[in-house]
Order: structure tokens, then C-alpha cells, then sequence
């Protein structure tokens, strides 16, 4: 009984071990199963985000070459395809983001480069902006790359600023791709070249024919692989030139010689606090210390100021006419016109004494003293440091090429603009009026002008007789529609191109927007 029941009790504990045993081996199947389904499943998941990376990818660079497309070839490229390349949606997305406009460029000029080309250019804003004109159409024409430009940091001004400083160089360098390549520097290899002093440097020829450049700069850049250009103001000549060349010219000047922001934005906020009190008048004074100095014209100074502006003429080696005759030189119209002057010539002309006036131009020679006469006639003279906080300008002192800036683009939207001499800012603001619409630019004539004023002064002609003369001198210069003047035997002497770009004007009576193409 006892051995019976230990035989049940034995083969009762082995069934329950083998069910157990059959459990453990089942469930270590169904892990095996598992394990192996799991790598099926992974390879699957495997294959489907390949698949998936890859078709997004594929996606993106045809959305890619689509875009670059639109840009390269414009709106006939795309008008078959839906609506969300549409000009309508593009002008919704920029309505709706206006922190990010679209800018769209034009294409980049393809062609075989023969260097590189380096320049550096001398003198005030003005002076050097129509050089960088004149060094982008030579640069086009040769077929060369050309390096931003060097500003002249040495001068009289001794401004530190860079071009990126004054210019924006972003849409400099991308508004004229489909005519010249420019870099912002040279490339490493060939930068090695030029540290290691493998480059021609020279100052071309003044007023040159743009053969000239073809034929004897165009050698040197393929045989030295870069070329640097300084001294470049008044090298390429006036007159005579291919238009397209000339076109170039304007197109580099009205388009891409765009001001950095902040100083757009300052000239902004000055044209508006302007605007608000009435119309108003840009007085380019050009009584300043080194003009002054330069000219060698003193009228009006004392023994003292006549020292000091003779000391500084010396003192400057490459102001090579050191002898000057003050009286002579002004009654050849070759001074710029006085604060005392300037003020009988503007109550001749009946500008009204109540307008404002602005005056652009740095610390006039003599201060309150010399400007007394023009204050008392004209009461409403004001300045940039006047019209803004000393906190809008911080940011611009010491720096005469961006205060000239702001000058520039507050003389562009004047009422009526007046230069009292006849140097490089007075020129190019006079041919920007002309291409913006002939806006009223009254160029005075000072060699008639100090007659007529002396005349008046010593009382042989009394005030009917002065205003009514000065008025007809100048009814015909007041910025009107004017072929250059022309003298191939004296280029330094017929009419300046940026100061009349006839080739890039429309007549008058033409209403449709003037752009350069």
C-alpha cells in the first residue's frame, strides 16, 4: 500500500515536471520565434526608411533646381507648372513674411576668365564711387574677375572706413553677376601669388579709351594672373566709349551702389523730419578747410586763416600747385563760391527765405562767423546734427565717407539742389537728379556770378539790375536736358559723364520708369 502510493506519488511528481518541462520548452519556442520575427521586421523597417530618406532627398533637389531655375530663367519657365510658383503666391508669402523679401538675381554671366583684377581707389565718397563704375565696365570688358574694391583710407579725411562699411556689398556683387564676376577676395591659390609678390602694379592712364585696356592692361592680367590698378579716379575716358559701356557705367552707379542699411535708414530719417516742415533745399557748401586749402582760395579770410590754409597746402605732397593766386583764380570762377556770396546769389534767384536749408557739407571754415551773413538771410539752415540726436550719428563720427553718404541721399530727394562748386559730389548727386526725372539742380556760373557781385558791391549795379542779370545767366541751368560737351584734344575739360549720362536718360516728355538693364 505504502509502495503504491509512493508509485503514485513519484509518477504524480514526474507528470508535473513534465508539464513543466513542456511549458519551459514552449515558451523558450515562442522566444526564438519572436527573436527571429523581430529581425524580419527590422530589415522591413530597415528598407522602408531607406526608401523613405531616399525619395525625400530626391524631393528636395528637384525642389532645389526648381528654384534655381525660376531665378535663372524667370516666370517662362514655370508657367505650366500649378499655381504655387505663381508671381501671385510669391507676392502673398513676401505680404505675409516682409522680415524675409525675395530677392531674386539675375543670372550669372558665363565666360572664360582671363585674372583677376585688384583696385584701389583715391579721394573722397564721391570720387571714388565713379571710379568703382568705371573699374566694373573695364573689368566686364576684359573679362576678368574683379576683388571689391580698396577705399583710400590715407587721404585729407583719413576715413577707416572699407567699402562693406559704406556699400552694400552683398547686392553689389549679386546685382551684377550677369555682367562681371566680383569676389570679395582672391582666391587662396592665387592669393599666395600675391604674398609672395607675384603682381603688376600701376596707375593707368588718365581719360583712357576702353582700348586702351584691351590692349595694354588686358597682356599684363593674363601674364601675371592679377593686376592692381591704384590711383584709378578719371581713367576711363568721358566720351566715345561702346554703349553698352556707358550703360554699364550707369547701371553700377543708379543700381548697384546701394548704401548699407543703416545708412539708408539714417538718410530715411532725415529726408522725413525734413519733409514734414515743407519743401526743402540742399546747399552743397563746399567752404570747407580742404577745399580751402586745395584751391588755394581765401577770399574773405583773414592773415591768419590765410597762414593755416597755405601751411596745409604744403603739407600735402601730392597737392602739386602750391603758389596760388586767390583774386585770379576767383575771377576765373575757379573758387567755390563764399557763405556771403552764396547768400546774394540765392536772394537773386528769389528763393524764398523762409524754406529750409540744408547744408551738405563738413565743418564750414571760419564756423558761426562766415555762415552770420547766410543765417540772417536764410534763418532755417540746418544740418544732419542738427535734424538727429547725437545717438544716430555715434556710430558715424570720424568717419567723413558715411557722414558724406548721408549727405548724398538726403541732396538725391531735395526740392532743389545747389552746389557752390563744381567737385565730385556736385557732379554725380547732378547726374543721379538728372536720370531720377531732371529734378531741379541749379548750376551756378561763379565766374559770372563774382562780377555780377562785385558790381553790386561797389554800387554799379543795384539790387533790380544784380537779381534780374543772375537770373538770366542761369534760366538755362537748372538741370535740364543737355548734350555733353565734347573736346577730344582736352578731356579734363568738356563735361564730366556722371555728371550728364545722356546715353542712359530718357527725353524728358517720356513718363515710363527709368531703369538700367
Amino acid at each position: 500500500m505504502c509502495r503504491i502510493e509512493g508509485c503514485s506519488e513519484e509518477s504524480n511528481r514526474r507528470r508535473r515536471w513534465g508539464v513543466m518541462g513542456l511549458k519551459k520548452a514552449a515558451f523558450g519556442g515562442e522566444r526564438l520565434e519572436k527573436l527571429r520575427n523581430s529581425g524580419v521586421v527590422s530589415r522591413s523597417r530597415m528598407k522602408l526608411w531607406i526608401i523613405r530618406a531616399t525619395t525625400t532627398v530626391l524631393l528636395w533637389t528637384c525642389v532645389v533646381q526648381l528654384t534655381a531655375l525660376s531665378e535663372t530663367w524667370g516666370p517662362r519657365m514655370l508657367k505650366g507648372l500649378p499655381s504655387c510658383f505663381s508671381q501671385e503666391s510669391s507676392a502673398l508669402d513676401l505680404q505675409s513674411s516682409p522680415e524675409l523679401p525675395v530677392r531674386v538675381h539675375p543670372p550669372k554671366r558665363v565666360y572664360k576668365n582671363n585674372g583677376y583684377l585688384m583696385v584701389s581707389c583715391n579721394g573722397g565718397l564721391n570720387q571714388m564711387r565713379a571710379a568703382i563704375c568705371d573699374m566694373v565696365a573695364i573689368a566686364r570688358y576684359l573679362n576678368v574677375t574683379l576683388i571689391v574694391p580698396e577705399l583710400d583710407k590715407t587721404s585729407f579725411w583719413n576715413d577707416p572706413s572699407g567699402f562693406k562699411d559704406i556699400f552694400d556689398v552683398d547686392h553689389f556683387i549679386t546685382s551684377l553677376r550677369d555682367e562681371v564676376r566680383i569676389l570679395k577676395e582672391l582666391p587662396p591659390r592665387v592669393k599666395r601669388r600675391v604674398e609672395l609678390g607675384i603682381i603688376y602694379t600701376m596707375a593707368p592712364v588718365s581719360w583712357s579709351d576702353i582700348s586702351y585696356y584691351q590692349d595694354q592692361i588686358l597682356p599684363l592680367v593674363q601674364k601675371y594672373k592679377v593686376v592692381h590698378l591704384n590711383r584709378t579716379d578719371a581713367r576711363l575716358a568721358n566720351n566715345g566709349q561702346p554703349l553698352e559701356i556707358q550703360r554699364l557705367r550707369c547701371r553700377v552707379n543708379f543700381n548697384a551702389l546701394r548704401f548699407t542699411p543703416q545708412i539708408e535708414e539714417l538718410g530715411r530719417k532725415v529726408i522725413n523730419i525734413l519733409r514734414q516742415n515743407g519743401p526743402f533745399l540742399v546747399l552743397h557748401l563746399r567752404y570747407e578747410m580742404d577745399m580751402l586749402a586745395f584751391s588755394g582760395c581765401t577770399q574773405g579770410c583773414n592773415a591768419e586763416e590765410v597762414d593755416e590754409l597755405t601751411r596745409m597746402r604744403y603739407a600735402y605732397p601730392w597737392w602739386k600747385e602750391k603758389i596760388i593766386d586767390s583774386d585770379l583764380k576767383r575771377k576765373d570762377g575757379l573758387c567755390p563760391l563764399t557763405p556771403e556770396e552764396t547768400a546774394l546769389t540765392l536772394k537773386a534767384l528769389d528763393i524764398d527765405r523762409n524754406i529750409q536749408i540744408y547744408i551738405a557739407a563738413g565743418e564750414i571754415y571760419g564756423g558761426k562767423r562766415r555762415l552770420s551773413t547766410l543765417a540772417a538771410s536764410y534763418p532755417n539752415l540746418v544740418r544732419k546734427e542738427t535734424l538727429l540726436e547725437p545717438s544716430d550719428l555715434r556710430f558715424f563720427q570720424n568717419h567723413s565717407s558715411q557722414m558724406a553718404a548721408l549727405d548724398y541721399l538726403v541732396s538725391l530727394e531735395s526740392n532743389i539742389f545747389v552746389p557752390t562748386y563744381d567737385g565730385n559730389m556736385a557732379k554725380v548727386v547732378e547726374g543721379h537728379r538728372r536720370f531720377l526725372g531732371y529734378k531741379k539742380t541749379i548750376l551756378l556760373d561763379r565766374r559770372l556770378l563774382v562780377d555780377l557781385i562785385d558790381q553790386h558791391n561797389s554800387g554799379s549795379l543795384n539790387w533790380d539790375e544784380f537779381s534780374a542779370a543772375v537770373k538770366d545767366a542761369h534760366a538755362e541751368r537748372m538741370g535740364n536736358p543737355k548734350t555733353r560737351l565734347v573736346m577730344p584734344d582736352r578731356p579734363k575739360e568738356e563735361d564730366y559723364f556722371y555728371s550728364n549720362p545722356w546715353e542712359c536718360l530718357q527725353p524728358l516728355d517720356e513718363d515710363e520708369p527709368r531703369s538700367i538693364q
